[in-house]
């Protein structure tokens, strides 16, 4: 009777221990439905060290989930990775037709990832096996003429700063996603059948946040829209600004976080907003004076952080006004990573291949990691002062100098993907085609 009381306690202290690590898991992008970036483990205040590394065979743009100790994410080379958290071993790995820059959402015992093969999968979470797929009406990047100024003003270019595909949110027993087809879709999440799909007027790869029944994206159609997540009916649509001559400053690229009744994103026509949940109606924007807000922000005690591009900010502002309240300079190097939240620590990647921890109480940095690439290739690109040195990158002013151009500065192991936090450890990955898990 005794060692069955001691097996009944170890079972529950080993059970109770495991709920515990679990409770930490952050099963999608932006840790839930509503996209907040808030993760409830400890993180990482003092840096000691990188815990594992795993190397794909292409750039990691995709953001991991975590859900009972298996990392999951997406790389350029094709596949979905499913990694043991506790030693970044393969357990498997899932072969799509072309690059997974989406991120992964788990539920149900399934994870589900898109794809630029226009496909979305449904794969079993244990084995890696498909499930179901469904078939998009096509992936493409948002495309336009004399794209960013660049020559031949005539032709229609698609975007290479287009970095990622929409991620897919579950909720209620579907799974939602946008599509470089135009569509916002919601699939059956046991079956993948159709349930509704709702067009808007151009590419939409801003991921979808789920709150109180709405579901909200933004599309590079200038728009933000709130859609019933029921029936896929429009309760409203916001406008943002236009750009018709260099397609430059035009589109929603972000994805919004809800919280407190308000819906906050970024926009490429360089204005950060704030929005009401219920009527879509503008209670304030902050202008980023040219910069672009690709990546989405963190709504914590009545403060709203994000970073911008071009300028290489990192911004906090008072959530209910918009007001500055502090502002942290990176050296004009853009940031397309959305800031994760543990503790007092944000943390964020940067296009120059680092992942910096902010003390937001203290409003300076707390440390920072440098990926080999960035050690090894960033001074190339590096000018006297910090700065981006593009002229080392980019040719004359024609698109196909770009396009080489912007695959030049990835070679510094960019983090575009967004970090998450599980317990003590911040997971990333970077162009290097690395995923990092730094303790």
């Amino acid at each position: 009777m005794k060692n069955t009381h001691q097996g009944m306690l170890v079972a529950f202290v080993v059970l109770f221990v495991a709920n515990a690590l679990w409770a930490e898991d952050a099963a999608m992008f932006r840790s839930d439905a509503a996209h907040s970036g808030i993760y409830s483990g400890a993180g990482v205040p003092k840096f000691s060290g990188i815990k594992w590394k795993f190397q794909t065979r292409g750039k990691v743009v995709s953001s991991p989930a975590v859900v009972d100790g298996t990392l999951y994410i997406g790389s350029g080379d094709h596949y979905l990775y499913a990694l043991a958290v506790d030693s970044g071993a393969l357990k498997w790995k899932f072969k799509t037709q072309s690059k997974v820059t989406s991120s992964p959402a788990v539920a149900g015992g399934m994870v589900y990832i898109g794809s630029y093969d226009g496909n979305f999968y449904a794969v079993d979470a244990a084995t890696g096996q498909q499930k179901w797929v469904f078939k998009t009406e096509g992936e493409r990047r948002f495309a336009g003429k004399h794209l960013h100024g660049v020559e031949p003003s005539g032709e229609i270019m698609p975007d290479p700063f287009d970095s990622y595909l929409s991620s897919p949110t579950v909720w209620n027993g579907s799974v939602y996603f946008g599509s470089g087809d135009g569509n916002v879709y919601a699939l059956d999440a046991a079956s993948g059948q159709l349930r509704w799909k709702f067009h808007t007027g151009d590419v939409v790869h801003s991921s979808p946040a789920v709150a109180n029944g709405t579901v909200f994206i933004g599309s590079w159609d200038t728009y933000l829209y709130a859609l019933d997540a029921s029936t896929g009916k429009q309760k409203w649509r916001f406008k943002t600004g236009e750009d018709h001559e260099f397609n430059n400053q035009v589109g929603v690229q972000a994805s919004p976080v809800v919280a407190d009744g308000t819906v906050y994103f970024g926009c490429r026509d360089s204005n950060f907003y704030a929005v009401d949940e219920k009527t879509g109606r503008q209670k304030w924007s902050f202008p980023n004076k040219g910069s672009w807000v690709v990546g989405s922000a963190v709504v914590n005690d009545g403060k709203v952080y994000f970073a911008t591009s071009d300028s290489g900010l990192f911004h906090a502002l008072d959530a209910k006004t918009g007001a500055p309240i502090f502002a942290l300079n990176f050296s004009k190097w853009p940031m397309f990573s959305s800031p994760a939240l543990a503790g007092n620590i944000i943390y964020i990647g940067s296009n120059r291949g680092t992942l910096t921890a902010i003390d937001v109480r203290a409003q300076k940095v707390a440390w920072e990691y440098v990926t080999d690439a960035s050690k090894q290739n960033a001074p190339e690109f590096t000018d006297a002062n910090g700065a981006p040195n593009y002229n080392n990158a980019y040719g004359d002013a024609f698109y196909d100098e770009m396009v080489i151009g912007v695959n030049k500065m990835l070679t510094v192991g960019a983090v575009l993907s967004s970090p998450i936090v599980v317990g003590d450890v911040v997971y990333f990955g970077s162009a290097d085609g690395n995923v990092y898990a730094l303790r």
